[in-house]
């Protein structure tokens, strides 16, 4: 696990580690104030996670505005789909009222999960605590599949997954994937 913090920039709080209190020292040092670098975020934390084995999953706690202005949202989403991460959001909604809220944000955050293969939640009012356990239930409650695809596009570099259920459980069942992936899986240069 890492930890990443961003205001008006991105900083890595806790390179990748094991150790649980050096993780808690890196959330100590959160600070809130600035401005918020949410889409560099979300590239810097998916390019981090390029080169690790196994599952990548990126969780995001924010209201899901960025006022940085730097990267967008097409580069943050591609940033994660070439380099395979899901995106798993912790929607912090400080203004319960719909006059106050910001539902374009909320939207980015769910978005960026549904086309991750990811999920989003609500901090409830149980506490962050009881969301951070929901993600990691459902973290551990996931099959994955695999294919090779038959025929690929050569126009584009783009391909887009569909994944279709045709005889659903009778308890049912959620299915996640993300939107498509690279073909050329050539990353963009951090900025």
């Amino acid at each position: 696990m890492s930890l990443l913090g961003f205001a008006s920039s991105v900083r890595v709080l806790t390179p990748f580690t094991n150790n649980a209190a050096q993780i808690d020292r890196g959330i100590d040092r959160i600070h809130g104030g600035g401005g918020t670098a949410f889409y560099d975020a979300v590239m810097i934390g998916s390019q981090l996670l390029r080169d690790k084995r196994g599952r990548k999953v990126l969780v995001i706690v924010s209201d899901g505005d960025d006022t940085a202005k730097h990267a967008t949202y097409d580069q943050a989403l591609e940033q994660a789909l070439r380099n395979d991460v899901a995106i798993y959001s912790i929607i912090d909604v400080p203004i319960e009222a719909s006059a106050g809220r910001d539902l374009r944000g909320e939207h980015v955050l769910i978005t960026l999960a549904e086309q991750t293969g990811g999920k989003s939640f609500y901090i409830n009012v149980a506490g962050i605590n009881k969301t951070f356990g929901q993600v990691s239930e459902t973290l551990r409650a996931q099959y994955f599949l695999g294919y090779y695809p038959r025929h690929e596009d050569p126009v584009s570099n783009f391909h887009r997954i569909v994944v279709r259920v045709t005889r659903p459980s009778a308890g049912g069942f959620n299915v996640r994937n993300r939107a498509g992936y690279y073909s050329d899986q050539t990353s963009q240069p951090v900025r």
